[in-house]
């Protein structure tokens, strides 16, 4: 042939690289994001879910990293580097799913084999990814709402064809990388370190987030802390109990108080626009945006009959519950991804809680049920969200939509057995996650996991079979909390960092602090703080965004190295014992 690579397109600056748009550009490409990036992404979501109770998106490092590698192929490596990170993204989001194979163990239900539990997870995932395409676009196309965080990696990936910027990039994420694989090393070490009980990973995770939120979930903590004697004195727990047996319900309801009056001006905002949006608008036929409609509504539907069949055959759920998740997803996929779009807000979360206390009002009582069909939401609403702010990625960057789907699909598959897989391995070589906080007393609470999205899950499934009216009262206190801060925010529209971050903080933030022990609030303020003062000192040399702050690289290398160490330290034990 004459040419080496499709019209259109520049030959790469090294002769290694192969053509775009060939077998071994797309083998490539998928290799990296799935088998590389992927799986070092996916262990940061595990180890931040369970050490945490969030993790942070796996888009910005892997589209930084993936740019390392298509850099050769100039302007047009974005298209490259963005099927990098949406693979290793995909991969990111199931794999921080291994909490749902920790709240099995925190209720004592049996543990099917893992590859029953692949099985329904890669299901989930792909009936999660292909509604998440279906609503791509109403959210992305026609609505065109912002996804900050698409936008955020689109600019990086345009920003990354400059090697010098790349270069420098991968330094700052290398340097964090490398400090963290130290302090992670070093903790298990050193005494001093685990006094003070600091975590790398959480001062990181500060580090990204800003000293707004973190300051905000000191402030969640410390009111939190503060309560503790008089929820003791009013029978809402008892002495030496932790205060988050009580605060994370309380902490809910404030995230569903302030989501009512985020998703009521969304809904009105989507409405405005959709009404606009009826004016003749010229067509836009490009290639790149073409979907089949068909083929997709089947791809749904086979893959909602294959959680259905997964769920009850193998795993022996009730098909009603099932199908009601399932059902809950179409909404669920739309409102979150609403949120994403405007907020940048994914409140997983709440889907799952919101969706089982819909189940137990029809007669659900098994909390094993209740977990399996809550799965479904958190796993779907997920990877649906993810989904569509990738798209809104390639919406910017024109990248054609059927092969990013592709990847996508490739990280599901790939992430649904790493979940397992984490899940296993985290467990069996710190066997402290085992152990069910949400009855441990709070001088028995692991200083380094505070399992947050398990102690949430945990703690609402209990209620089915051991209901306590209080805990009702709580959740109602947290939203009217949350409803009245996000009203007066609305309202008042603070600016100043004392009234943001302190006075009037935000609820979604504000409840972290009642999710965690405190000293893990405080090192995520410190992160957030520490952040914010360098960023203060040293202003950026170009327009860039801010998820390319040195800062916030740096906090990203902190968790990817803590992790690793978290991981290598787990894994040195489990072999050591065994030979």
């Amino acid at each position: 042939m004459s040419a080496a690579f499709p019209a259109g397109k520049t030959a790469p600056r090294w002769s290694w690289l192969p053509a775009q748009g060939s077998w071994r550009y797309h083998l490539l490409l998928a290799a990296v994001g799935m088998l590389v990036l992927g799986p070092l992404a996916g262990v940061t979501a595990a180890y931040m879910n369970f050490s945490l109770g969030f993790f942070v998106g796996g888009q910005v490092l892997a589209g930084l990293l993936g740019s390392a590698v298509t850099a050769g192929y100039g302007a047009d490596g974005k298209h490259g580097a963005n099927y990098i990170q949406t693979a290793a993204a995909s991969v990111a989001s199931m794999s921080g799913m291994a909490v749902l194979v920790q709240a099995m163990v925190w209720m004592g239900l049996p543990q099917p084999p893992a590859w029953q539990l692949v099985a329904y997870f890669v299901c989930v995932g792909m009936f999660g990814v292909g509604v998440g395409m279906l609503y791509t676009p109403v959210l992305v196309d026609r609505l065109r709402l912002a996804f900050p965080s698409g936008l955020a990696v689109a600019n990086i990936l345009r920003a990354l064809t400059d090697t010098r910027l790349l270069r420098h990039s991968v330094r700052q994420l290398g340097s964090g990388g490398a400090a963290g694989l130290v302090a992670g090393l070093a903790g298990s070490r050193l005494a001093w370190l685990a006094a003070i009980e600091f975590s790398a990973s959480t001062f990181g995770a500060g580090m990204v987030v800003g000293a707004r939120i973190g300051v905000a979930a000191v402030m969640g903590g410390v009111i939190s802390w503060a309560l503790q004697p008089f929820f003791v004195a009013i029978g809402w727990l008892q002495p030496g109990d932790p205060f988050r047996k009580i605060t994370f319900l309380i902490a809910l309801g404030a995230i569903l108080g302030a989501a009512i009056v985020d998703l009521a001006l969304i809904f009105r905002r989507a409405f405005q626009d959709a009404r606009r949006a009826r004016a003749p608008q010229p067509q836009d036929d490009a290639q790149w945006r073409q979907v089949d409609r068909g083929r997709l509504w089947l791809w749904v539907i086979a893959w909602a009959a294959a959680t259905l069949a997964t769920g009850h055959l193998l795993l022996h759920q009730p098909l009603f519950f099932l199908a009601l998740a399932i059902a809950l997803v179409f909404l669920f996929a739309l409102v979150n991804g609403i949120s994403v779009g405007v907020s940048d807000s994914n409140p997983i979360s709440s889907a799952f809680v919101v969706s089982v206390v819909l189940m137990a009002l029809l007669g659900l009582a098994d909390a094993g049920a209740g977990l399996m069909a809550g799965a479904i939401l958190l796993v779907s609403t997920s990877v649906a969200c993810d989904m569509q702010q990738d798209r809104s990625t390639g919406w910017r960057l024109g990248t054609p939509r059927r092969l990013q789907f592709r990847y996508q699909v490739l990280g599901i598959l790939v992430g649904a057995v790493l979940a397992v897989v984490f899940a296993r391995l985290f467990m069996a070589a710190y066997p402290v996650l085992m152990q069910d906080q949400t009855v441990m007393k709070a001088g028995q609470q692991p200083a380094e996991w505070s399992s947050a999205m398990t102690y949430k899950f945990v703690g609402v499934l209990r209620s089915l079979t051991d209901d306590k009216p209080y805990q009702r009262t709580a959740i109602g206190v947290g939203i009217a909390i949350g409803l009245a801060i996000e009203l007066l925010r609305k309202v008042l529209r603070p600016r100043n960092f004392v009234l943001d971050a302190i006075v009037l903080p935000s609820p979604y933030a504000l409840s972290f602090g009642g999710f965690v022990n405190l000293p893990t609030s405080l090192w995520l303020g410190a992160g957030g703080v520490v952040a914010s003062l360098i960023g203060l000192r040293a202003p950026k040399e170009r327009e860039l965004p801010d998820d390319m702050s040195g800062t916030s690289l740096f906090g990203g290398g902190l968790i990817a190295g803590d992790a690793i160490a978290a991981l290598a330290i787990g894994a040195a034990g489990l072999l050591a014992a065994v030979f």
